[in-house]
């Protein structure tokens, strides 16, 4: 589907009932959505739409014109991408039935891939506070990408904390992108977007709703590859993230507290339920194999991207089971000084990781 699908999709976001999942339907159905919109009653009902949901999209229709949800969102300042462009999410894709619209304001780039989320309770103790401000800054500094709610608290201090620090964060919202929430979080908002993004599967004009949130957290849990949670009681919303990121295969780590606290109560649970207990960001980093990202990303900068002989050997040999480097040298009959410097280049660079103190893997991460 090419990109004059767009205002399809855009208009028929708005339509209450239909989801990823029917989307898929009116897709696999009529092969365009433009049909889809503009097809008759009969015909939904045998794409696979139940009556309610035929009844409000066709109410939709006599209020909702697709070009002009097109023209709304250019005038908003924000955009717009769809689940068929290359350039949505992949952490985001891997997830079921992931949004078919997200609308944003600023930039997703590539290396938001490299992407930690730091949740928590919107009334936080100092300590929290500053557990949250030393991760996210950590984080930041280490070219990780921060994802969090922009809520009160936990998410907002951690937005401020990456931002301060000079890296990227992005916030997902329960509302639509032109309409923030809380209110004294638009200046945030904007400083997000002016360097991160800020984004939604919610159109234009949502407001903010207490059922819209839930939702939203599994898009927080999808675009990371772990999630942090540093203070929750035990009915936080922060817990509902938890529950996504398990669901989609995401590591889930806490932040020990007082037993005392309620504020520490849901972070306490979580670790006698499995999540993995961090005390320091390194423990996450290590556990992510995210050790090395800064380093990396410099080194592949500044570096040629594999274009030696003994690299390119290397890469093709090793898999996602370690390979030692005498196995290494032997199998490819290269001198044992340019196989061991190749190794060196191809780990700086980010490509492979060293399994024990002499065996290799390619790396994993994205």
């Amino acid at each position: 589907m090419g990109s004059d699908e767009k205002p399809f999709y855009l208009a028929i976001a708005r339509v209450r009932g239909i989801g990823p999942v029917r989307v898929r339907k009116l897709r696999e159905h009529f092969l365009s959505l433009e049909y889809a919109w503009q097809a008759d009653s009969s015909s939904l009902l045998a794409a696979g739409l139940d009556e309610k949901t035929i009844a409000a999209l066709v109410e939709a229709r006599k209020s909702v014109d697709p070009e002009n949800e097109l023209t709304m969102l250019e005038r908003s300042g924000a955009h717009a991408i769809t689940w068929d462009e290359p350039v949505y999410p992949r952490l985001l894709r891997e997830i079921d039935n992931p949004p078919c619209v997200l609308w944003i304001k600023g930039t997703l780039v590539e290396s938001d891939a490299l992407a930690v989320a730091i949740v928590g309770t919107r009334g936080p103790t100092v300590y929290g506070r500053d557990v949250a401000v030393q991760f996210a800054t950590q984080l930041a500094t280490n070219s990780i990408t921060v994802v969090s709610g922009l809520a009160r608290g936990v998410d907002g201090t951690a937005h401020e904390a990456a931002l301060k620090a000079g890296g990227r964060t992005i916030a997902v919202l329960g509302s639509g992108v032109d309409i923030i929430y809380p209110p004294e979080h638009n200046k945030l908002a904007a400083q997000i977007a002016a360097s991160g993004a800020v984004i939604s599967d919610y159109p234009l004009g949502t407001k903010p709703d207490a059922m819209n949130f839930p939702p939203r957290n599994r898009i927080i849990s999808g675009l990371s590859l772990g999630v942090v949670v540093v203070e929750a009681d035990e009915r936080s919303g922060a817990l509902i993230t938890t529950n996504y990121a398990a669901e989609q295969g995401r590591d889930v780590f806490a932040v020990p507290g007082n037993i005392f606290a309620k504020t520490s109560r849901g972070t306490n649970r979580l670790i006698q339920q499995g999540a993995k207990l961090v005390t320091k960001l390194d423990d996450v980093l290590e556990e992510l194999n995210l050790g090395m990202v800064a380093s990396q990303q410099q080194a592949q900068r500044e570096l040629p991207h594999s274009d030696n002989q003994a690299e390119r050997a290397i890469l093709t040999t090793l898999a996602h089971e370690p390979v030692q480097t005498d196995e290494i040298i032997q199998v490819l009959g290269l001198p044992a000084g340019d196989v061991t410097t190749a190794l060196t280049m191809l780990e700086l660079k980010g490509q492979i990781r060293q399994a024990t103190g002499t065996s290799y893997v390619l790396n994993r991460r994205p």
